[in-house]
């Protein structure tokens, strides 16, 4: 298991980070760092021998916080911002058809599974509503929970 990053290199968020409780003087749940944010790393280390945890200092933030691996990206990397993340969940704003057959209502409740930011037509994402997976633009979906996190 060899680490991507090394010290010193530049590194993106790609997801936000919030506080599962192990970060002093803040709350669980707390937003930590928000995706898209830039740091860099500082140390690589070993969660039960099996993950890479990147130290990762922010320091616009003036926060150091650990990254596992599939949260970040190279700063040389393509960045495309989206509006959700994966396993957010999510709530289909129109009706959505495959060949005309309805699938979803306005209003159902779904989660994202997978986000597509290299898609011609913009963000896409893998979302499941119940027992099926549909690719949604991003203007068809709304959030079902709105956090009030001041930034960063």
């Amino acid at each position: 298991m060899l680490p991507k990053y090394e010290f010193g290199d530049e590194v993106r968020i790609v997801r936000n980070v919030r506080n599962d409780g192990t970060y002093p003087g803040m709350p669980p749940g707390q937003l930590l760092v928000r995706r898209g944010s830039t740091g860099f790393v500082m140390n690589v280390g070993t969660f039960l021998q099996d993950q890479l945890i990147y130290t990762v200092n922010f320091l616009e933030l003036q926060r150091i916080v650990g990254c596992r691996e599939e949260e970040l990206i190279s700063i040389n990397e393509l960045w495309v911002p989206s509006k959700f993340e994966s396993r957010e969940k999510v709530r289909s704003r129109i009706t959505l058809a495959v060949r005309g057959e309805v699938r979803v209502t306005p209003g159902a409740e779904g989660e994202i599974l997978k986000v597509l930011r290299d898609e011609v037509l913009g963000v896409q994402y893998q979302v499941i509503f119940r027992d099926q997976v549909l690719q949604v633009p991003e203007s068809a979906l709304e959030a079902t929970q709105v956090y009030e996190d001041k930034e960063p």
